[in-house]
């Protein structure tokens, strides 16, 4: 699948599926309303009108299908993430208005084991309903950039440390810059240590490769207010002295997949245009083991100048994004902070495989990142937000606070989330968003791009983009309207 070139178009033309084989997907109450006309230039000779319209009527009556969240061109958003997800057959021609189909980039197999020759697959949308007047050629672009967002951060996710150092990342993270002409801020190694990041520092220290923070800035004229992504990239957690098992560690390539959210995200949103400031801030280390590596009982000053003891060295990621959000706070002036992570295990738990958990100190904002999941195909849940129940876990007769809750069986995702904020302070007057994706990061053993979908839609009111302006949840006229037809799907599945 790494030699496949995704193709987004409103129109494909007609073709014949012996020669090019044809997948449509798409929710039942769409499917339903595409004429036979419409698709038949696709089908014959080998179906013809009276099979479709028989297919079409096979389809069990799911009550889910037969109310959309969303319909239209807002259904249309959550496409690239779909398109560029999930492992499908090699296909070369798709038409529906829902399709979770994967074309992932990162691939080592030799050329005896696998494909060599280049696939081009053709993603063509045919709109239902009230407005089905055709994709232009600037929806098709945000499409094209979105996919292209979501396959960069699923190849970073993907890649083995050996390839997807800190080092290398920053790489990747300088090659986004460049072609947005932007050039990053780099701070490392020793320097971090020197500007007081010990929750970076700390956890990076005993790697090969010399941990980072690093930030691409966009700040355009005219911008209202300041945004700050803060992503988690830890490209291995081997838990450091506290370590993973032989069956936990396999697999903790993926604790970057915030961070590569990010970088994806930041790169389609900054294709689309963007009116406010917005800042990527990338929080790199390897949490390795060896002679120098922080111990249980150190005590590790941040950048917020508060004292952590460190009492679990595999409770790492959140020591970094502790120095990333103040980073952004302090130095960026950050009005709207969001911190995206494979945090916690416990993630999966509380709010599954498939929603991301979300905790905020804004109730407008935790609405709004389930409406931005929603359209986005990137799914999110809320989380508790009680620090004054919840922080006590982390209670230090040593330090002002400890890294791991002393009772894990109390709200632990919540909890590590608390652990970050608290870093801001739980009465910084800005917004405050944390998004874990621990377990929505990948499906099996492939990364899924998760994150950068989610990141677009919610942020979509300050894209220059209309297709993002239509599927933003801020200040969306529709939210009445979505809210009926979210009661009335949950009343029919009810009955």
């Amino acid at each position: 699948m790494a030699n496949v070139v995704l193709e987004f178009k409103s129109a494909a033309g007609d073709s014949e599926p012996q020669s090019r084989p044809v997948l449509i997907m798409g929710q039942q109450a769409n499917l339903q309303q595409v004429s036979w006309s419409q698709i038949k230039g696709k089908l014959q000779p080998v179906v013809n009108k009276e099979v479709w319209q028989a297919a079409l009527g096979t389809l069990n009556p799911n009550p889910t299908d037969s109310c959309p969240l969303y319909l239209n061109q807002a259904v249309v958003a959550a496409l690239p993430s779909r398109v560029s997800r999930h492992n499908s057959p090699s296909s070369s021609h798709f038409v529906g208005s829902n399709t979770d189909c994967s074309f992932p980039l990162f691939s080592r197999r030799s050329a005896s084991s696998r494909r060599t020759e280049k696939k081009h697959v053709t993603v063509e949308f045919l709109i239902v309903g009230h407005d089905s007047s055709p994709l232009n050629a600037a929806e098709l672009e945000c499409l094209s950039n979105s996919a292209d967002g979501v396959r960069l951060a699923a190849r970073i996710v993907d890649a083995p440390c050996s390839e997807m150092n800190t080092d290398l990342f920053l790489d990747e993270i300088k090659a986004v810059g460049s072609e947005l002409g932007i050039t990053p801020v780099i701070i490392r190694g020793e320097e971090l240590k020197q500007k007081g990041f010990g929750g970076i520092y700390g956890v990076g220290k005993a790697a090969e490769h010399p941990p980072a923070l690093a930030v691409l800035s966009h700040t355009p004229d005219g911008a209202t207010q300041t945004i700050a992504w803060v992503g988690k990239g830890i490209v291995y957690d081997t838990g450091g002295l506290s370590i993973k098992g032989k069956t936990t560690m396999p697999g903790m390539k993926r604790d970057c997949g915030g961070a590569a959210a990010i970088l994806g995200a930041f790169k389609a949103t900054i294709k689309q245009g963007f009116k406010d400031n917005l800042h990527a801030v990338f929080c790199l280390a390897e949490n390795a083991v060896g002679p120098t590596a922080t111990r249980p009982d150190d005590i590790h000053t941040l950048y917020s100048g508060k004292t952590v003891e460190i009492n679990n060295t595999d409770a790492e990621g959140r020591l970094v994004l502790a120095d990333g959000v103040v980073y952004a706070s302090r130095d960026l002036s950050a009005d709207i902070i969001l911190d995206m992570a494979t945090l916690t295990g416990a993630q999966g738990i509380s709010t599954g495989k498939y929603h991301a958990a979300v905790m905020t100190n804004s109730e407008q904002w935790e609405v709004a990142c389930v409406r931005a999941g929603r359209s986005s195909g990137d799914l999110a849940h809320p989380l508790v937000y009680c620090p004054e129940l919840h922080f006590s876990e982390f209670t230090s007769a040593m330090a002002d606070m400890k890294n791991s809750v002393a009772d894990r069986e109390n709200a632990q995702s919540s909890c590590a989330g608390l652990f970050i904020g608290s870093h801001l302070g739980f009465d910084w007057p800005g917004v405050w968003v944390h998004v874990d994706i621990a377990s929505p990061v990948h499906a099996g053993e492939r990364a899924t791009g998760f994150g950068v979908a989610l990141l677009m839609a919610l942020f979509g009111q300050a894209s220059d983009d209309s297709m993002l302006n239509q599927v933003s949840p801020l200040g969306a006229p529709t939210a009445r309207a979505e809210d009926q037809m979210e009661r009335d799907c949950k009343r029919r599945r009810l009955v």
